[in-house]
């Protein structure tokens, strides 16, 4: 376990402030302008990802240099390609040389029109025909990934099946990534109650949009979107995917225990012991892992990381020197 370098003034050490700070509108706008400073191209893209199913994100490449490596971000659930801290990463990362992918999951950003079938986070299938797909346009560019909160659920899966699923990935980067589905709503359920209540908001917004588009397939009625998050989320895993029950659902796409011992892919993971979402003791465990390089920050919320009064962030800079870094070295 390495000591982190996050050291932020000491009004800003609040994990909820922290966490709240990160997605204001305020850091949003500095993200656009951070974005639209760099000089590059930015393309929106559709990909055939199989079996299909289309998913969409953002292309940018840098316009003053040759591109050395490729990078795919993944958003946290309920974000999109256009979250700030997605955002502020590519910026990072195209200053470095980097060609950047933003992806967005199914029925995220302004996708819902693309596929009939809801998201939900066992689609690992879908993360991984977008990463053959991006690294398919740009083949000779070395490919990494990184990803905050669910995304870093996703890009340590990718991590493990990337071998297997013919993918030339180098390297991995995880925000606060989601290790133990079930442990994670549990903490949510006693937290307080405002997160909860954010992402039940978005979800719903979401289903509501899902069903107006593709009437037919999803006939379910306000009462269900009314269903708080765990019963909305058994209410899903029953009508919407091949899971007999939520405990499965959740194991389906849980990181924790051993799961991550066997990583044949190098991953750096930055997480902040007081995150209000991810419980921060199950992180201890993966530190011994031999590809596993954990960075346990005292400080930094969810997928907070804000250094000053600037909303710059440690974590996006983090991501882009680990992930430049590997390239240079190349692991």
């Amino acid at each position: 376990m390495l000591p982190s370098a996050f050291n932020p003034p000491a009004w800003l050490r609040n994990p909820h402030l922290q966490s709240v700070v990160a997605a204001s509108p305020l850091r949003a706008a500095r993200a656009r302008r951070r974005l639209r400073e760099v000089p590059a191209r930015h393309d929106p893209l559709v990909l055939d990802v199989g079996g299909g199913v289309r998913l969409q994100g953002v292309a940018s490449l840098p316009e003053d240099r040759a591109p050395r490596a490729l990078a795919l971000l993944l958003h946290g659930w309920e974000g999109s390609a256009d979250s700030s801290y997605m955002q502020l990463t590519a910026a990072r990362l195209l200053r470095d040389g980097f060609a950047v992918f933003r992806l967005d999951f199914r029925d995220h950003g302004d996708s819902h029109h693309l596929n009939e079938g809801l998201f939900h986070s066992n689609r690992l299938d879908e993360v991984i025909g977008a990463a053959r797909a991006v690294s398919g346009r740009w083949p000779t560019l070395p490919l990494v990934a990184a990803g905050y909160s669910l995304g870093g659920n996703f890009a340590l899966r990718l991590g493990l099946h990337a071998p297997a699923a013919g993918l030339p990935l180098r390297r991995v980067a995880a925000v606060c990534p989601l290790l133990d589905p079930a442990r994670t709503m549990d903490a949510m359920e006693a937290g307080p109650a405002f997160y909860m209540r954010h992402f039940e908001h978005k979800w719903r917004q979401s289903l509501a949009r899902k069903r107006a588009l593709f009437p037919q397939a999803h006939a379910f009625g306000d009462d269900v979107l009314r269903l708080p998050m765990r019963a909305l989320t058994a209410w899903m895993v029953a009508h919407n995917t091949g899971f007999p029950h939520l405990d499965a659902y959740f194991d389906g796409y849980s990181v924790a225990s051993d799961r991550l011992q066997a990583l044949p892919v190098p991953v750096d993971v930055l997480m902040a012991e007081d995150d209000p979402v991810i419980p921060a003791d199950e992180f201890h465990r993966i530190a011994g892992y031999p590809n596993v390089t954990l960075e346990l920050a005292p400080h930094g919320g969810h997928c907070g990381f804000i250094e000053a009064m600037t909303l710059d962030g440690y974590a996006e800079r983090w991501v882009a020197a680990k992930l430049a870094a590997a390239v240079g070295a190349g692991t």
